[in-house]
């Protein structure tokens, strides 16, 4: 994961990103990558029930 920080707290997945950084253009060149979770990703503590997350984060180019 680039720039994700999951927690959970009870029963509440806490999500925690870095607004200020940024890992360079997406494939296509048309946004800045600020996070991801890279794909589906297991939830820490609820990988037994099969919990995932999805996740991107992003910002337009100026292009």
């Amino acid at each position: 994961m680039k720039n994700v920080d999951l927690k959970l707290d009870g029963n509440k997945l806490v999500i925690t990103i870095d607004l200020e950084k940024d890992f360079g253009p997406s494939a296509s060149g048309k946004n800045i990558i600020i996070a991801s979770t890279e794909g589906n990703q297991s939830i820490p503590g609820k990988e037994e029930e099969g919990v995932k997350i999805g996740l991107n984060i992003y910002k337009r180019t100026n292009n």
